[in-house]
């Protein structure tokens, strides 16, 4: 820490993740538990993008959106979850503040493009029910990878803009922060006094970022609804929702927790409260989905049976 005379701050150069102190004696307990969830979370993110890449009866948009998605969480649980698990044996190791800033970053980037990725896969869903004679036309294979790199590319443009801001900023002490890796709100509060306008405007940008894709799913949805209400046939009403399910289930899992932890003040931040908030977007929903996915759907059940069955990860290899 460097004390600067001039504004009489003493300013951080580094901090302290305190991650799950109030719980000490859980050390290994949370590990073992963390470790298992982590296992299953890339086994089935793995064999999502699998199925999608080996399975030609898959290389439809909903499906390129649905391993792109796989693909986005792995790497999104990446930058979180191999730190936390270190920490959980070697607790309060200093991350300075560059490390800090790549990992918000990368966080940042590839949360976001889990969001613009579930918009696009509801776009898809409206297009194919309320627009099918023109579903080709609009949902071609340049259209549809046009937007997955276009999530990418808004999540990581997103991110640049918003991290920058944040690391602007001088931090004053103290510099523990009691959570378990460098989130924008446990950062933020350590943000020194007198930048009202950027502690302002970041959590105003972050919350734009959530509330718009997620009232675009939502229109989407209620046009859906219009539309297979006018389907004149209980059965393929049925049919139109049963293939929307499983996406709206992750939309309101993933939006849920994000929306109740970023689209609120700086001074709302709570340690207990945001660490099981913390947890669940980190580590319970990545986990989750991949499951939702499967579970819901036929065609991807049918393509995990056939790649298991006939060894298609040692054959496409």
């Amino acid at each position: 820490m460097v004390y600067d005379p001039s504004t009489n701050w003493t300013l951080v150069t580094e901090f302290v993740l305190l991650g799950f102190t109030s719980h000490p004696g859980l050390a290994h307990l949370l590990f073992g538990l963390f470790l298992v969830m982590y296992a299953v979370t890339l086994v089935g993110n793995g064999l999502i993008m699998a199925v999608v890449w080996t399975d030609p009866v898959l290389h439809s948009p909903m499906y390129i959106f649905l391993g792109s998605l796989s693909c986005s969480e792995t790497a999104y649980t990446l930058v979180v979850i191999p730190r936390m698990l270190c920490d959980l044996l070697a607790p309060h190791r200093p991350v300075s503040l560059a490390s800090c800033a790549t990992q918000m970053f990368f966080f940042v980037a590839l949360g976001v493009t889990d969001c613009l990725l579930l918009t696009a896969m509801a776009w898809d869903r409206y297009v194919a029910i309320c627009r099918p004679l023109r579903y080709g036309a609009l949902m071609s294979q340049q259209i549809c990878w046009g937007l997955v790199m276009g999530s990418i590319g808004g999540g990581f443009a997103f991110s640049s803009c918003l991290t920058g801001m944040i690391f602007s900023l001088p931090f004053c002490a103290p510099n523990r922060i009691p959570h378990f890796f460098c989130d924008i709100p446990p950062v933020l509060s350590r943000a020194c006094p007198g930048y009202g306008t950027i502690e302002v405007t970041v959590p105003t940008l972050v919350a734009m970022t959530l509330i718009i894709p997620f009232s675009f799913i939502m229109l989407s949805y209620a046009c859906i609804l219009v539309a297979s209400l006018h389907m004149g046939s209980t059965q393929r009403c049925h049919k139109a929702f049963s293939t929307c399910g499983a996406h709206l289930t992750v939309v309101f899992l993933h939006y849920g927790c994000a929306i109740v932890t970023y689209a609120k003040p700086k001074n709302s931040y709570m340690e207990g409260k945001d660490h099981i908030l913390a947890v669940s977007y980190t580590v319970l929903i990545p986990m989750l989905n991949p499951l939702i996915y499967t579970l819901r759907n036929n065609e991807v059940k049918g393509a995990l049976r056939k790649v298991v069955s006939q060894g298609r990860f040692f054959h496409n290899g």
